[in-house]
């Protein structure tokens, strides 16, 4: 079972007469949604609005296979975040987020110890930056270090990030809590304060940085462009994987179906569970670039359709 921890809200997506259709979504939620597409056991720890939205996101992700077993009840209102797409498909979100049930997580809500099935965590997006609960989310993620493996995705919202420096701070004290950090190119360069032409040098430098605090894998991804991995130990010889090209329809949630191929990967690889991190660590560049090539694939089958959720994914199982 790998446990996805964070946000179920209500997407607003623009569409070309002007009007807005709602679809489930928040990273996590899609992150879920896409390892039940690809027949891995997950299960959405997150709080749920009583109200109509949330009993649409409830049957959402139970009706996609994903596990509600550790979906907590909330009476706050359900988050809803508004995205207009550009001509390429790309997504710029506004978030109505005041007083909404992601964020209000009490200690006594989450498990711990994690279930004995569970293998993995992965976690990361706004449930890990919006107070009060990303704290108590923090702490308890701390906890669970050892026990499974920690995949960890900043997806940074700069709406409601902050500034840059803070949001840096809090993200770099978090990819100390992972074993494994996937970010996106765009995160890493606003984190970092640039807003120039693409710069792989950056990039590079960011990924070793955040080795050094923990992580044993930090892969960045880069849209339709070769997605970095650099692993400890051999930060020198860092390796880049190009995706397929594809048509994009809608980038929502790519990034998020990237995440659930990769730990689908992952675990194919047997680098996950007890001992996870080590068998992680010991991963070839042949196998990781199987592994990435993978999550090229499953973001690729979400960005060919309308909305996060990939839809029926029969893929081959990877041969390593």
């Amino acid at each position: 079972m790998i446990t996805v921890v964070g946000e179920a809200l209500i997407d607003l997506i623009s569409a070309e007469s002007g009007t807005y259709r709602s679809a489930p979504g928040g990273a996590p939620a899609n992150t879920a949604v896409a390892l039940a597409r690809l027949g891995v056991e997950s299960s959405l720890l997150a709080r749920i609005s009583t109200d109509r939205f949330g009993r649409q996101l409830r049957a959402y992700v139970g009706s996609r296979g994903v596990s509600t077993r550790d979906l907590v009840t909330a009476e706050q209102p359900t988050t809803l975040a508004i995205a207009a797409l550009d001509e390429t498909g790309r997504a710029d979100y506004d978030f109505y987020v005041r007083g909404t049930a992601d964020w209000q997580w009490r200690p006594e809500e989450l498990p711990d110890p994690l279930a004995d099935d569970v293998v993995a965590l992965h976690v990361g997006s706004l449930a890990m930056a919006m107070p009060p609960g990303a704290a108590v989310l923090e702490e308890w993620v701390a906890r669970q270090r050892g026990r499974v493996v920690v995949s960890y995705d900043p997806n940074i919202r700069p709406a409601l990030a902050g500034s840059p420096a803070a949001a840096r701070e809090r993200v770099e004290r978090q990819v100390a809590l992972a074993d494994l950090v996937k970010v996106s190119d765009e995160d890493v360069y606003w984190l970092f304060g640039h807003d120039g032409a693409a710069d792989p040098a950056l990039l590079l430098e960011a990924a070793r940085s955040w080795l050094r605090r923990g992580p044993v894998l930090v892969a960045v991804t880069c849209g339709g462009e070769q997605t970095l991995v650099v692993v400890r130990g051999r930060e020198d010889r860092p390796l880049s994987v190009a995706p397929e090209p594809v048509e994009v329809v809608d980038s929502v949630g790519a990034g998020d179906a990237f995440c659930a191929g990769l730990l689908d990967a992952l675990g194919q690889a047997g680098a996950l569970g007890a001992g996870g991190r080590e068998r992680l660590a010991a991963l070839t560049d042949a196998q990781l670039a199987v592994c990435v090539a993978h999550a090229h694939r499953v973001a690729a089958h979400t960005c060919r359709r309308v909305g996060a959720d990939p839809g029926e994914l029969d893929l081959a199982p990877l041969e390593f």
